[in-house]
């Protein structure tokens, strides 16, 4: 696997990786969003107009499922760029890659900072093989979903969302729910939370990493021989193809889990 551009930012480990894809991810949702509301047309919507009305009903109907529509309503904006950010954050990593090669650890640099996981890489293969050309990759280029701090943070911020609008809009029964049936459930409740909030930002990065994982496998397998690279092509071609499946799925998947705990915290638990 390739090392990640760590760089030191006030006693912080920055992966500059993730920033950059999460700017791109970012700017890419908020130009397609942008494009698609530019003219809007009641008698000749365009493409994407038809895209986004489509998406609209599609996230509605995701919501209605999961709570009243009155009340799941302000969420449809929340739900709207979730969706899209997940998908397009999924399917980044696998339209192309960029890796760098490091030999030398006084290059392995960039704005005047040390990137220190190639540095760490280089110093301990001359340490294990003295004498011998050190080198490490560096990849620039991914799906941020892949990397757990991405998929935990998306998911904390449903956590503290989703407990904050139980505990300021539905406070008696948001908070009886943790002493049900008895009280001696309030440590299993707890966990029960804490696992929820684990769970839906491990399945993310989990299958978004792996689907890398294989890429970067297929990739390698291509660079080994001339009948590697040929065996390669169609490989990929069926693992992209795939990969986009899984991506979407696993949008949709987030979502829909976030709207249930939001559902759950903003409802009675009287039947619980």
């Amino acid at each position: 696997m390739h090392e990640a551009p760590i760089i030191d930012l006030g006693g912080f480990r920055l992966d500059l990786s993730i920033v950059i894809m999460l700017v791109v991810t970012c700017a890419i949702v908020f130009i397609v969003a942008k494009l698609a509301t530019r003219n809007l047309s009641v008698e000749n919507p365009g493409k994407l107009q038809n895209f986004l009305e489509w998406a609209a009903e599609f996230v509605r109907n995701m919501i209605s499922s999961t709570m009243d529509w009155k009340k799941g309503k302000p969420f449809l904006s929340l739900a709207m760029t979730m969706i899209m950010f997940i998908f397009v954050a999924n399917m980044l990593g696998l339209l192309f890659g960029v890796v760098t090669e490091y030999t030398d650890a006084d290059k392995a640099k960039i704005f005047g900072k040390e990137i220190i996981s190639v540095t760490e890489v280089l110093h301990e293969q001359h340490e294990k093989h003295p004498g011998e050309e050190a080198h490490a990759e560096v990849a620039w280029w991914k799906s941020p979903t892949a990397d757990v701090s991405v998929t935990m943070g998306l998911a904390l911020l449903v956590f503290l969302l989703s407990h904050g609008l139980g505990l300021f809009k539905n406070t008696k029964n948001y908070l009886k729910h943790y002493v049900q049936p008895y009280p001696l459930f309030l440590p299993i409740n707890l966990i029960e939370q804490l696992s929820k909030l684990v769970t839906h930002g491990v399945r993310l990065f989990a299958n978004i990493f792996a689907g890398e994982v294989l890429i970067s496998t297929i990739m390698t397998l291509a660079k080994a021989s001339a009948m590697g690279a040929i065996f390669s092509v169609p490989l990929l071609m069926v693992w992209d193809g795939f990969s986009i499946f899984v991506g979407a799925i696993q949008a949709f998947v987030f979502v829909i889990l976030m709207m249930v705990y939001i559902s759950q915290n903003l409802e009675t638990h009287d039947e619980h």
